[in-house]
């Protein structure tokens, strides 16, 4: 999903960052959210309403809505469109409901 060939812009490599996304390694890069890096992996379900369980996606990608919050590193309510991404980060969604993509 991450654009690597454009006609006008010109996109520098970067340092690739190892994290786990409910105990599953992934790779995103330096200057990542961890929710574009997430999406880069084809993530469609962050979450779930609290009351009936229905998915949620990614949704405003500025910290103003709780739809992108997971559990990093032990730490509930993290908004994931506007935290950068660090190597070694633990991610899970808080509302888990398996492996649904």
């Amino acid at each position: 999903m991450r654009v690597k060939n454009h006609p006008i812009l010109n996109f520098e490599e970067k340092k690739k960052l190892v994290f786990e996304f409910e105990n599953e390694e992934m790779v995103g890069y330096e200057g990542d959210t961890i929710a574009s890096a997430l999406v880069d992996h084809g993530l469609k379900v962050f979450g779930y309403s609290i009351k009936r369980q229905r998915p949620r996606g990614f949704y405003c990608a500025i910290g103003n809505c709780a739809s992108c919050n997971m559990e990093v590193d032990s730490k509930v309510n993290v908004r994931t469109c506007i935290t950068p991404l660090k190597e070694g980060m633990k991610v899970k969604r808080q509302h888990n409901k398996g492996d649904i993509k």
